[in-house]
């Protein structure tokens, strides 16, 4: 274990609880430019990355209850940005399908400019440097992921 001062580690965490606080906020301003919630453009991400999902994939993904996805289904739907199937062999089940081309319509245009703002900065570090920073990412990302998941349990 790294022997780091009580006082790095306060500077890390309040520059990690900044970045993240400003995320949610930069989120939610691109969230009502594109007309929708921020959970709903978040929700929406994380449904994006998959070819295609059940209500049931989307409630375990997001922790939502299945009447909550319902919900955000059908919003998500009715501006083109997912599509609902019904499977041949049971027509009760539903598969929802994500439309990349209108999300990306929606959304590539109010990312562009972030996109051309960042780059600077990441540019700013080395290769090295960027693979230290990427670790933590993955790990951080690991322990909350966990964390959530554990929350979500109880």
């Amino acid at each position: 274990m790294n022997n780091i001062s009580d006082d790095l580690v306060l500077r890390f965490r309040t520059a990690s609880r900044k970045y993240s606080d400003t995320s949610v906020l930069m989120h939610e301003a691109i969230a009502r430019k594109a007309g929708l919630t921020g959970t709903d453009h978040k929700y929406l991400g994380l449904i994006l990355q998959h070819e295609k999902l059940t209500a049931g994939e989307v409630s375990k993904l997001t922790g939502l209850t299945k009447g909550a996805v319902t919900g955000l289904l059908d919003r998500l739907e009715s501006k083109g940005l997912v599509h609902r199937k019904l499977t041949r062999d049971d027509r009760r089940k539903v598969i929802i399908i994500p439309d990349l081309t209108n999300s990306m319509k929606l959304l590539q245009p109010l990312f562009q400019e972030l996109q051309e703002k960042t780059a600077p900065v990441i540019n700013s570090f080395s290769e090295e440097e960027i693979s230290v920073i990427e670790r933590y990412f993955q790990m951080a990302t690991n322990v909350m992921k966990d964390f959530t998941e554990d929350l979500n349990k109880t």
